[in-house]
């Protein structure tokens, strides 16, 4: 297929005699929202720590929009486009949501203050404008001047979704992105998710609430003991037996 923007080649990675990767190969299709799924302990993280760096396999490629991502720097794949939403909130506790979401931005080279290799701000003012902007997108345009420790867990999850969205990537990662919110702030997130696909942006959740799953994904893989048993629509996957065996639990 012509319009698939990530690989992941032949992908292993072991932690002493602890295999957590084992001959990992998925691909995803530009603009679709990915969801990989999969019980406690199989791998889930490690693998999206492969495709931003922080890891690097010990076998196998990562290549993103043709360029190889394998042994570069988080920094490095973060310019090229690709950002991460983690599992345990990544934010600056003690700055205004405003001065959180502008931080990321303050990348500066040339004379310009790059986001990604493909948009970049001329000044500060573009880019506290361009804060503000994302701060109502995510909900949070109102406590902006607040600080950021004093949020919700679920608000928390929001700002460090916009601190990403700053950096215009071409393909979000997200770690959990609903873990520990109410139901109507997982809603909220939902409906904030598929905002952000109607515009184009890629990417790739891991999420164990399987009604984010199914009110978001197009595909799903599913990932046991280091290793992808299956794959397909969500309809496909509900329905496969080595899934509800795996991690389904049987259910329907």
């Amino acid at each position: 297929m012509d319009n698939l923007v990530l690989h992941l080649d032949n992908i292993n990675k072991s932690f002493g005699g602890l295999k957590a990767l084992t001959d990992v190969n998925l691909q995803v299709e530009e603009g679709t929202t990915h969801a990989i799924i999969g019980p406690n302990g199989a791998g889930k993280s490690t693998l999206l720590n492969v495709c931003v760096g922080r890891l690097k396999p010990d076998v196998g490629h990562v290549t993103f929009d043709g360029q190889e991502l394998t042994g570069k720097q988080p920094h490095e794949i973060a310019q090229i486009g690709v950002a991460r939403v983690f599992q345990t909130p990544e934010i600056f506790p003690e700055m205004t949501l405003l001065e959180n979401v502008m931080l990321p931005a303050f990348s500066k080279r040339d004379g310009a203050f790059r986001m990604n290799a493909h948009h970049q701000l001329s000044s500060q003012a573009e880019i506290r404008d361009e804060a503000e902007h994302i701060l109502e997108d995510v909900g949070l345009k109102e406590q902006m001047l607040n600080e950021a420790g004093s949020l919700s867990r679920g608000d928390k999850r929001r700002l460090e979704l916009g601190m990403c969205l700053i950096l215009h990537p071409r393909l979000l990662l997200l770690d959990e992105p609903t873990a520990g919110m109410s139901r109507h702030d997982t809603n909220r997130t939902i409906d904030l998710l598929k905002k952000i696909k109607s515009r184009g942006m890629t990417k790739i959740i891991i999420e164990h609430d399987m009604h984010v799953v199914f009110s978001l994904a197009d595909k799903v893989s599913v990932l046991a003991r280091g290793q992808i048993i299956a794959g397909g629509s969500p309809e496909e996957v509900r329905e496969d037996e080595r899934v509800k065996e795996a991690y389904l639990g049987g259910a329907h």
